[in-house]
């Protein structure tokens, strides 16, 4: 076993400082001696991955690196007790492809702490059209219900919906029940969306207020940012009395530039949500929960598959914002 070589996506630094991707041949001895062995048989692209194979050192500290912090597969080697060869198993998270070698490769070898057995209600396959996307909009709307939203309260927003979180925070918030505000700088992808379950569609615009006003007009009564900035700014103000705001993205910026009102004034709750370190207990509700009760009607229309001979075209594009929903990364 540890003489066998396996194909891993590597990013490398050239001299010049800039970062290339290249499908190569490694070796199990190249792998950190952990616990756990993993044939992975998918993964998925994220955006935190193409960040770490284009040399963000807030992600990524040290190349060469193998990106992709999603996996499932078959245990191949155990030292854990809790898991045996041929064991079906999901990893997503904890310093998975950030700098413990990831997903976007044959094996992966971690901790067994960090180790999911798979629900038997759920494939391999399905697993990773979730990936992290779906687990982290599984537990915004955790925490949404934790704090007290319920549908009969009024629509839940979604920023950010054609991407990868938001795709499928659409589809879970619709699937247990809510009615869906989905807000996107996509009016092409309207259809994509309502067929996700959203009710109705507004323009990115509607949620990116520039007025300096420190409260507004409630529109929403509750909302699951993907974006951050002044569009969760603008969520906070725009949501009505005692609504919850999950915010896991950053996208258009780390800053959030606010006042204390929405939070003295109309009892918001800002929640975060880092599935990166999400409780044991909790994530494995959580993964029992999406392969049943939250289960997506519509996996195969959020998620494309691709091979790693295709992730830099991809990595490319979810920098870019011109992404559509989930990549699903076969291994083959």
């Amino acid at each position: 076993m540890n003489t066998l070589d396996f194909k891993a996506l590597l990013v490398s630094e050239k001299p010049d400082g800039t970062f290339i991707q290249e499908v190569v041949k490694r070796k199990i001895t190249d792998l950190p001696d952990n616990e756990l062995l993993i044939k992975v048989n998918y993964s998925s692209l994220n955006y935190k991955d193409a960040l770490s194979a284009t040399g963000h050192k807030g992600v990524s500290k040290f190349y060469p690196h193998t990106p992709g912090i999603d996996a499932s597969g078959l245990v191949a080697f155990s030292r854990d007790k809790r898991f045996k060869p041929g064991d079906e198993v999901i990893v997503t998270g904890y310093d998975l492809g950030m700098n413990t070698p990831g997903g976007f490769a044959e094996y992966i070898s971690v901790p067994g702490d960090w180790v999911v057995p798979l629900p038997q209600s759920l494939s391999l396959k399905e697993a990773m059209m979730l990936g992290t996307a779906g687990f982290t909009a599984a537990y915004a709307l955790y925490k949404l219900i934790e704090g007290g939203q319920k549908p009969e309260n009024g629509p839940v927003l979604v920023t950010g919906a054609t991407g990868g979180v938001g795709s499928l925070a659409v589809a879970l918030l619709s699937k247990a029940g809510f009615e869906v505000i989905a807000a996107t700088g996509k009016p092409d992808s309207a259809d994509y969306l309502k067929a996700l379950g959203a009710n109705r569609i507004t323009d990115r615009g509607e949620v990116n207020d520039t007025s300096g006003k420190p409260l507004m007009k409630p529109k929403w009564a509750g909302a699951i940012d993907t974006v951050g900035g002044n569009v969760l700014a603008t969520v906070l103000k725009a949501c009505q009395k005692h609504g919850n705001v999950a915010a896991m993205g950053n996208v258009l910026s780390v800053e959030l530039h606010t006042t204390v009102f929405p939070f003295i004034l109309n009892g918001i709750n800002l929640l975060g949500v880092d599935s990166a370190t999400c409780p044991m207990s909790i994530r494995q509700e959580l993964w029992k929960k999406l392969g049943n009760e939250w289960k997506p009607d519509k996996l195969e229309m959020i998620s494309s598959q691709c091979y790693l001979e295709d992730l830099p075209e991809y990595i490319s594009k979810i920098l870019k914002g011109e992404m559509e929903g989930r990549k699903l990364l076969a291994i083959r």
